[in-house]
């Protein structure tokens, strides 16, 4: 036997090798969908059709880059829409993955409270597809993730929204972790939306001896609704000097509550 056919036999081992331990592991550990537990093949990257179609549901449609909110692109009024028009607004835009709701939100909700951090994957999907659609991705210097006070930080066990940071796929920009929580804060879900702002108010500081001066910043988080929190981060970073703050996140909820 020579040299091409040993090496054509020890290819078609380790192919047969390959596809028997992967039939034995499907067999041993059946893939289930992540969001609503059904079986599934490999192939169909962590969800199943039905979750896939509900997720790409939540991604359509047209919104305002000011708010994030829903908006037709010829409803926009100056700068934002109806809904952001009289509002005061720190950052200078919003990319959003999808709407929260159906597939989505229950992912967004394993992730962030029930420990579910392999969601990571089509997570970061959502937020790499929307800061490529947006229009200050080649702006960015740094990326920033909304950070957690230090004693949510123990309870979670972990920041999901620095998760999502270090999953964006982007040759420029570097994650910063200058930026802190220094008030731990209410859930906010709960609150009105007069007293969600009260509730941030302050809650954030940049760690001594850094600035963000003339840098171009890129908030990261999950999800965001009345945009308190966002609005908050991006005030602090700018009062320490950020030139520019947008924000990307996975999802954006269309009632009357905050994260």
């Amino acid at each position: 036997m020579g040299a091409t056919e040993i090496k054509q036999f020890l290819e078609s081992t380790q192919r047969i090798g390959r596809v028997a331990f992967e039939g034995l592991n499907h067999l041993l550990w059946p893939a289930v969908c992540n969001s609503c537990g059904t079986s599934i093949a490999e192939a169909e990257n962590g969800l199943c059709r039905d979750c896939w179609g509900e997720l790409l549901s939540c991604v359509g449609g047209d919104y305002c880059f000011r708010c994030g909110k829903d908006a037709s692109k010829y409803a926009a009024i100056g700068q934002g829409c109806a809904n952001c028009q009289d509002k005061e607004i720190h950052f200078d835009g919003v990319a959003r993955g999808g709407v929260y709701d159906g597939s989505l939100r229950n992912m967004i909700l394993a992730f962030k409270f029930r420990d579910r951090t392999e969601l990571d994957r089509q997570l970061c999907f959502m937020v790499n597809s929307a800061l490529q659609g947006s229009e200050f991705l080649d702006q960015i210097d740094l990326f920033v993730a909304v950070p957690l006070h230090w004693r949510r930080r123990l309870e979670r066990g972990y920041n999901q929204s620095l998760i999502l940071c270090k999953g964006i796929e982007h040759a420029k920009g570097r994650i910063s972790s200058d930026f802190v929580r220094v008030r731990y804060t209410e859930r906010q879900w709960n609150l009105s939306p007069a007293k969600r702002r009260r509730n941030v108010a302050g809650a954030f500081a940049v760690r001594k001896g850094h600035d963000f001066a003339g840098r171009t910043v890129c908030l990261v988080d999950d999800i965001t609704t009345s945009g308190a929190t966002l609005n908050e981060c991006a005030k602090t970073l700018k009062e320490a000097g950020a030139e520019k703050v947008f924000a990307v996140v996975a999802a954006v909820a269309m009632q009357d509550a905050d994260r």
